[in-house]
């Protein structure tokens, strides 16, 4: 046998040679990457990511903001903007609403004002008078506590925590399924999914009639899975400006009840559709009156011209029943808890100048008469536009135009005519045919009416 001390050794020199010879090795390996970084500087941290592109692809750009991009490059003197979703005056320039100036001012003047955290829920004083600007002073909702308010980073906050709140707690014995109109607001695909909600479509624009295809929304509402998530816009349809009638309103929540379906409206032109409040609010306050349970979400970037303070409010109401107010309390404290995992407090500035004017009865009426004057030159707009395309004999209807309400319609031109004015004419929209009203104004107006002539006329 041999000594134990042989038996050591061996592995002992094995080893030491194995070690060496991998350290070697490392050694030409990092001289080698050294060498391939001199030739290739990306080839060495390429390697070491682990979000490449089979992970994490390229994104397409948002069509809307490359628009923006593409018309802040043109320069043309004649171009027209018809694409960004903002109020402009007469002059095509960003309007401060002459109410938000004197609360602003009110503001300032406050030596009591300071920057601490507003609440998790938001400031007190703005989520309670906007339940009342949505839901009515003498809503049912509110008079039996079973409405319940988060103050949200504007519209697009309140759907995501409306939608997180639903993936979370609403449960069905049908797979859940959210419902918007075809055509909707782009965002609400991505803030939906985001949460884990598949979603379909109901019909909603016809494009034979630039209307309503109420048939067959509603055959697609009775159809649809028991339970479903059903977005509504309250008013002033985005993109298309088409909005039901109140008869067509009662018979969607005919459907929506009939089918047990759970209704979620987005309101972000209230007062900036047709300048009366109340009117741009009935569907929700006829909705709740009818004792649906429902969610709200509602942006002040609009009808305030807040664009940029994100001010907006999730309001949860519950049906009428006799623990309507215990479960208000516990979806108040739920939303909360996702409140304060998302964006722990929300920002105070544009809901101090909202709660400002919505709480004062002077500063109130005078929001009441911008409102007017925002929404009343939008009409003047669909006046002169459908005016002046008949007046040139443009090829097809027009009645369309004036037919819709809100900021945006939905013209009925076709891509290639879309495409065309904006390589001829310099006018940006969408390339499916939505204009934003708020682009035209007395200087342009013509302009536009005759290039929108001009193009249906050499693609016809």
């Amino acid at each position: 046998m041999s000594p134990p001390a042989l038996k050591t050794a061996a592995p002992t020199i094995s080893s030491s040679l194995s070690s060496s010879h991998s350290r070697s090795q490392t050694t030409s390996r990092s001289r080698l990457d050294q060498v391939a970084s001199h030739i290739d500087p990306t080839a060495r941290m390429a390697s070491t990511t682990a979000f490449n592109a089979d992970v994490v692809p390229q994104a397409p750009e948002d069509a809307l903001f490359g628009l923006m991009a593409a018309y802040r490059r043109d320069t043309d003197p004649k171009k027209v903007d018809l694409g960004i979703g903002a109020y402009r005056d007469n002059n095509a320039k960003p309007w401060v609403l002459p109410v938000v100036k004197k609360a602003d001012e009110l503001l300032r003047k406050d030596p009591d004002l300071n920057h601490e955290y507003l609440p998790i829920a938001g400031l007190a004083a703005f989520t309670s008078a906007s339940q009342k600007l949505i839901l009515g002073d003498e809503s049912p909702a509110i008079l039996e506590k079973r409405a319940t308010s988060v103050q949200t980073i504007s519209g697009t906050g309140a759907l995501h925590l409306g939608a997180l709140f639903l993936s979370k707690f609403y449960h069905t014995k049908e797979p859940r399924t959210v419902y918007f109109s075809d055509p909707t607001w782009p965002n609400h695909f991505q803030v939906f999914s985001n949460v884990h909600l598949p979603y379909k479509t109901y019909p909603y624009f016809k494009k034979e009639t630039k209307a309503l295809d109420f048939d067959g929304m509603i055959s697609t509402l009775e159809g649809a899975e028991p339970g479903s998530i059903i977005v509504l816009h309250a008013c002033a349809h985005n993109p298309t400006g088409v909005d039901p009638t109140q008869d067509q309103w009662k018979k969607i929540a005919d459907v929506i009840r009939e089918k047990k379906h759970f209704p979620f409206f987005d309101t972000a032109y209230q007062g900036f559709a047709s300048g009366d409040l109340a009117k741009d609010g009935w569907a929700i306050r006829y909705f709740v009156e009818q004792g649906f349970e429902l969610c709200i979400a509602q942006s002040y970037a609009k009808n305030f011209g807040l664009y940029g303070e994100r001010a907006g409010c999730f309001h949860f109401v519950t049906a009428s029943a006799a623990d309507a107010e215990s479960t208000v309390q516990r979806v108040a404290s739920q939303l909360a808890i996702l409140q304060r995992s998302e964006i722990s407090n929300p920002p105070a500035y544009g809901a101090r100048i909202a709660a400002t004017v919505l709480n004062d009865k002077e500063l109130f009426a005078d929001w009441e008469a911008d409102l007017k004057t925002m929404s009343g030159r939008i009409i003047d707009m669909r006046k002169a536009l459908r005016s002046k395309l008949e007046e040139l004999g443009t090829p097809g209807t027009w009645n369309h135009i004036t037919d819709q309400i809100g900021m945006f319609s939905y013209t009925g031109l076709s891509e290639k005519q879309v495409l065309k004015l904006r390589e001829d004419s310099h006018v940006y929209m969408t390339k499916n045919g939505r204009i934003s009203m708020a682009g035209l104004n007395t200087n342009n107006v013509e302009y536009f009416a005759k290039a929108v002539d001009k193009a249906v006329r050499e693609t016809e």
